[in-house]
């Protein structure tokens, strides 16, 4: 299947998820917006909250921006778990979530992947050809100007003066588990994802991490949203920070920040 066509086919399907969704949440279920690449970790942590308080949770994932847009338009999320704190500022400017139940959850690494798993390794700086190594193919990317996996790589690669040359063979996806779905279909060589999205897929190898200081700091804020009147939105945001909450985004290749306090 071309990868445009899977592009157009993935977002459609996350749209259609998300309303679906959102559609068959129990009245008292906590509905949580967040964002895709959180998904392998979150669902285990979901199951564990369902398990240990027999209350409800329905969880829609999509790319952050989607998902802050929908909160925007009144959709009725109790919670939002961004990959960015720029769409957090943008919700909480707009006074749509709780700024005062904010708090920073999970860091992350940006990683370059390739389909295969035993890909080489590359070393990521400004002598990398990887525009050369792409040939005609595609870089399987996140939207560089709204998804925030897009946005950190489209940084990165400016960061090291590669931009220019591979912006015209950047596919574009509307979230960052569809641009790892290109690669590990084989419909591009080469991504650039989460190292959390890289955990999650056996078909796909991590060649090279980028610097941090090539792209802003990898920072998924939680809040309630505004709106919500659920009283167990804040009870599933204490959750979030517990230690076995924890132990699940570690797995997963999230680091989990020291404000949560679980040592």
């Amino acid at each position: 299947m071309p990868a445009r066509l899977i592009r157009h086919v993935a977002g459609a399907l996350a749209l259609v998820g998300l309303v679906l969704t959102s559609a068959m949440a129990r009245a008292d279920d906590v509905l949580v917006f967040a964002a895709a690449s959180l998904k392998t970790a979150l669902d285990a942590v979901a199951d564990d909250w369902r398990a240990q308080t027999g209350k409800g949770l329905t969880i829609s994932y999509a790319g952050s921006s989607q998902l802050a847009r929908q909160i925007e338009q009144g959709a009725p999320a109790d919670v939002f778990i961004s990959a960015s704190s720029g769409w957090m500022d943008y919700l909480q400017s707009a006074k749509l979530i709780s700024a005062e139940s904010r708090t920073d959850l999970v860091g992350n690494q940006l990683v370059l992947v390739a389909h295969g798993a035993d890909g080489a390794g590359v070393e990521l700086d400004a002598k990398l050809d990887l525009a050369g190594l792409l040939g005609d193919e595609k870089l399987a990317m996140a939207l560089v100007d709204a998804v925030p996996a897009g946005i950190y790589g489209k940084q990165a690669l400016s960061s090291l003066g590669l931009w220019d040359a591979l912006a015209p063979k950047v596919a574009q996806t509307d979230n960052v588990r569809a641009a790892l779905a290109l690669v590990a279909a084989g419909e591009a060589p080469y991504g650039i994802v989460y190292a959390s999205d890289a955990v999650s897929q056996d078909i796909v190898s991590v060649i090279g991490v980028f610097p941090e200081g090539s792209h802003d700091p990898i920072v998924y804020p939680a809040a309630r949203v505004a709106a919500s009147e659920n009283a167990d939105a804040e009870l599933l945001l204490e959750a979030l920070k517990s230690p076995s909450a924890s132990a699940h985004f570690r797995a997963q290749g999230f680091s989990v920040l020291s404000r949560q306090g679980d040592g």
